[in-house]
């Protein structure tokens, strides 16, 4: 009998059984399962099972966390239920039954996204490195700064620009060419079409406002005129143009007969899309994108900025639950593109953080309990490191009372960080390493905030397992008044 048959067994029959499967896939650490009825899953049962370590439901997939052994526990679920497993795009696909079409929505801009976390990332290590190099004066160099004391790092610095250019200057390249990869269509058309919207023979976007109309530069067509306008760090415009050139050539693959398709397909979808791009997408993207950077902006600048913090600050941990965090990743390079910095994101590393210090409140009340830590320890570092899903799905939500904690504490923060006017010069550092994508002068307020986002999740979850708030499935010991570990 294999290590996990008995287990398997017991999550087959717990799910529904095979016919209530309608596809199952494994990732790193979980099982990952489309079934085509979800209320017949029991999770409570399912979460008694001695391999289970938590379960949730995200993006209309059920999943259950295994741990590393996951492959080894699939192979085994597989024999069992007699199914095939898919790949993960594959059940992404499948998991669509499940999904509203606002939840579909939210989907597709994930998917958009996500290849360009990465790039994001490395991106905001840079521009934060720079940040040091270029922003922060040392008392050890006489009040100058690294790059005016260093020719070496002067060079260094000024070498790194042409990374973060790349990344953030030039995101409708990564953004068209996502969304062609999404949607199964020629990825080369996608990065075409980026170039042409960031192309160096167009007016830089960042250029435009300090440009008079007059100086603008325009195409002639002899009946109009096309101004001859660039979309650097613009999201929404590249996203349009993205989705028609798309849409355009799955349409003309239908109807262009296959002999003459590779001619006439790209031709077809590519042109008229460009065109759309600088005479209709493009500015009226444009104008959406700065209407919603401007509301947001004004939130965060008004004299209740106070509250917009707190209230964002208290709602982006159940924003990731629904996915609809994604949306901020919009607003976040909007807000970057109008203004060179955003409020927003250093409200949602510290948010990272107030979660995981939830985690390490859990973790401390547990210690000794070596089944949880296999999953809490390794959750708790990745909070601290920008990825809050592991720690929430898997520890958080599943006594409420530190997700509700971690909540309470981010809001705290989010209130203490607008108040300061903290701003971030770019996005995709969460956690604590997101202090180097702060502008250097708010690096004290922001440590501020951290300390709050560390501070008052710890005790509010000591505070709510002992007093019994939002607590009902990790009691103390009534006998004796002391903290006690449940056996998983």
């Amino acid at each position: 009998m294999g290590k996990f048959q008995e287990d398997a067994k017991k999550l087959l029959d717990n799910v529904g059984g095979k016919e209530n499967i309608a596809a199952v896939s494994h990732c790193a650490t979980r099982m990952r399962f489309v079934l085509n009825d979800p209320a017949k899953a029991d999770t409570a049962a399912i979460e008694k099972i001695p391999s289970v370590k938590g379960t949730f439901t995200n993006a209309g997939q059920f999943q259950v966390i295994i741990g590393n052994e996951v492959p080894q526990f699939y192979n085994e679920f597989s024999a069992i239920s007699g199914l095939e497993g898919v790949s993960k795009e594959q059940g992404k696909a499948a998991a669509k039954q499940n999904l509203n079409p606002v939840q579909r929505a939210i989907s597709v801009l994930a998917e958009i996204f996500t290849p360009l976390i990465p790039a994001l990332v490395i991106g905001g290590l840079i521009l934060g490195f720079r940040n040091v190099l270029e922003g922060i004066p040392f008392g050890f160099l006489d009040g100058q700064k690294i790059v005016e004391v260093s020719q070496f790092w002067s060079g260094v610095n000024s070498f790194l620009w042409l990374i973060g250019e790349a990344i953030f200057q030039f995101l409708p390249v990564g953004i068209t060419w996502s969304i062609t990869k999404k949607m199964g269509t020629t990825q080369i058309l996608g990065i075409v079409l980026g170039i042409t919207l960031v192309s160096p023979q167009l007016l830089n976007a960042y250029s435009v406002a300090s440009t008079a109309a007059a100086d603008i530069p325009f195409w002639d067509f002899g009946f109009a005129h096309v101004n001859m306008i660039g979309y650097q760090a613009q999201v929404i415009p590249a996203m349009l143009a993205g989705f028609l050139l798309a849409y355009l050539e799955i349409f003309f693959r239908k109807v262009i007969p296959q002999a003459v398709s590779m001619i006439f397909v790209p031709l077809f979808a590519l042109v008229p899309t460009v065109i759309a791009a600088h005479v209709i997408l493009g500015p009226i993207g444009w104008a959406i994108g700065s209407w919603i950077s401007d509301i947001v902006n004004a939130g965060l600048t008004s004299s209740f900025n106070w509250l917009f913090g707190a209230v964002f600050g208290f709602m982006y941990a159940p924003l990731v639950i629904t996915g609809l965090h994604h949306m901020t990743n919009a607003i976040d390079l909007q807000l970057i593109a109008d203004f060179h910095s955003t409020n927003l994101w250093p409200m949602i590393a510290l948010s990272n953080i107030a979660q995981g210090s939830a985690v390490l409140a859990v973790v401390f009340m547990h210690r000794g309990n070596k089944d949880e830590e296999q999953v809490s320890i390794p959750a708790m570092i990745s909070c601290y490191l920008g990825v809050t899903e592991p720690a929430m799905f898997g520890i958080n939500l599943k006594y409420i009372y530190p997700f509700v904690a971690g909540m309470i504490g981010s809001a705290c923060a989010g209130l203490f960080s607008t108040l300061f006017d903290v701003k971030a010069i770019s996005i995709g550092v969460g956690g604590l390493p997101g202090i180097l994508s702060i502008v250097p002068q708010y690096y004290l307020a922001f440590f501020g905030a951290m300390l709050i986002a560390v501070v008052v999740p710890f005790v509010l979850t000591y505070i709510f397992r002992v007093k019994g708030i939002f607590n009902k499935l990790d009691p103390v010991d009534e006998a004796t008044g002391k903290l006690f570990v449940e056996e998983n």
